[in-house]
């Protein structure tokens, strides 16, 4: 009897192209997020990997999944095992670097990219397996969400009513929040709240965010 608890990717594993669920499909999946908060493909980008991702990137072909993504490439684009010479192709300057980000998961890296007008963009995220992944920070701010969901994502003062006022915007739109998560340092300081909705946000609503005097800095990331 199979255990109904067990996701469908679990059992049969991702559509992927590679070896390695963790490796490789998941690396491709943090690629592809992290292009989509840049907005654009950048004209540079540093990977930093930690754990097995720094011990193994080669001979699982974390990097090219990585970079993949990054070029707008998901788990299952047949171009993976050539996203180096695409690379080249696109003018996209990339290096790899090993290093300890600390307690966090093993499969993991942060993403620094520079776009062409030298805006510079940082993820932090981990492969958790069966291809899913999960991304902790952005530019500094701590999250978590899966990119799974059209997710939208605030800087904020922490203070009375923000959450309401944001959540009624959305709301208003009959867009239906899956999940919302806030996070801060500290009482009082600038905190960041995650909201994953089962419908894409239009540039209206996310203006209207952005209007509101406690809001620092809105990003939507569009589900994939």
């Amino acid at each position: 009897m199979i255990d109904t608890s067990i996701g469908v990717f679990q059992i049969i594993g991702p559509v992927m192209v590679g070896p390695s669920s963790s490796h490789t499909a998941g690396a491709a999946r943090l690629g592809n997020i992290a292009r989509r908060i840049c907005g654009e493909e950048p004209v540079k980008v540093d990977f930093f990997l930690h754990g097995s991702f720094a011990r193994t990137w080669q001979g699982h072909g974390t990097g090219k999944a990585l970079l993949a993504g990054i070029m707008g490439m998901g788990p299952a684009d047949e171009r993976i095992k050539d996203s180096f010479d695409y690379a080249v192709q696109a003018g996209l300057e990339y290096n790899f670097h090993t290093a300890d980000l600390g307690q966090i998961h093993p499969n993991s890296v942060k993403i620094v990219m520079q776009t062409a007008d030298g805006r510079l963009w940082e993820m932090l995220g981990s492969s958790v397996g069966g291809g899913k992944v999960l991304v902790s920070s952005i530019n500094g701010m701590d999250m978590e969400f899966s990119g799974e969901y059209p997710t939208i994502i605030t800087r904020h003062l922490d203070q009375p009513g923000v959450v309401a006022q944001v959540s009624e915007i959305i709301s208003r739109r009959g867009i239906n929040i899956a999940f919302l998560k806030v996070f801060r340092s500290s009482r009082g300081s600038d905190a960041s709240m995650v909201i994953e909705c089962d419908q894409e946000a239009g540039t209206d609503l996310l203006d209207e965010i952005r209007w509101l005097q406690a809001i620092r800095e809105v990003i939507f990331i569009e589900a994939g």
